[in-house]
């Protein structure tokens, strides 16, 4: 029986975690460049059939845990027409640097600091091949590569990189991650003008909930169904 209490714990764990990733990914919605948190079986775990108990032991040994990844499918485009707004497309992260730390992020509200250097909107600095990309006063271009003019005089390219391993991007919060692996080449491109949105919909985030929730309630009666086995077994000993 110690295997069937360890399987049921463990499938409740999965629940409970793939519940909190939803509930982070909902109350994110409207954070720009936000990319959502997905729970990802670590072996196929199959549904929980509470009709009997061996039953649902064999079933949840399928599965022995969840890992967490990081969404990269872009989000949406909300166009703003300002001229330090800009939005990333296809996987990838410009490098911000917070207290002498660098981050990747993807919330493209810029402005400059003054200092006069380019920051997000919570004050992270972007950081360019060279060091912070200094702004001076003038119309802005932004390339799709990234590369940054002011009034056509070229002030830096925004250093802009692709992870090899979405599972190792941690959020460390205002919409910036750590990141602890290995860095590959980015591909995409950088428009102007635009914000992107939380790359999380609603309707698929409801979805989750309830098959989420469903095979909660399954796992609780697995529960229920193991302490009446418990229970029989107990009396069954003790009138002998």
């Amino acid at each position: 029986m110690t295997d069937t209490l360890q399987a049921i714990a463990r499938s409740l764990s999965n629940d409970v975690q793939t519940l909190s990733t939803i509930s982070h990914n909902v109350a994110n919605m409207h954070t720009p460049g936000y990319r959502g948190v997905r729970a990802i079986p670590e072996f196929n775990v199959s549904g929980v059939d509470p009709q009997t108990v061996a039953g649902t032991a064999a079933e949840l040994r399928s599965g022995t845990g969840l890992s967490t990844a990081i969404d990269q499918r872009d989000g949406v485009l909300a166009q703003t027409g300002n001229d330090l707004d800009i939005a990333l497309r296809g996987p990838g992260f410009f490098v911000v640097e917070r207290d002498g730390r660098h981050l990747l992020s993807r919330a493209g509200a810029l402005r400059t600091d003054a200092e006069g250097r380019l920051v997000t909107a919570s004050g992270d600095v972007a950081v360019g091949y060279s060091g912070a990309l200094q702004m001076p006063a003038g119309k802005v271009r932004f390339e799709r590569d990234g590369q940054v003019f002011v009034a056509d005089q070229a002030v830096g390219q925004l250093q802009i990189v692709a992870v090899a391993d979405a599972s190792r991007l941690h959020p460390v919060g205002n919409g910036a991650y750590a990141y602890d692996g290995d860095l590959v080449e980015w591909k995409g491109s950088v428009v102007q003008g635009a914000i992107e949105r939380a790359n999380v919909d609603a309707a698929e985030e409801t979805v989750r909930l309830m098959e989420t929730t469903r095979h909660a309630e399954s796992v609780q009666r697995a529960i229920s169904i193991y302490d009446k086995a418990m229970d029989t077994g107990i009396n069954q000993i003790g009138g002998n």
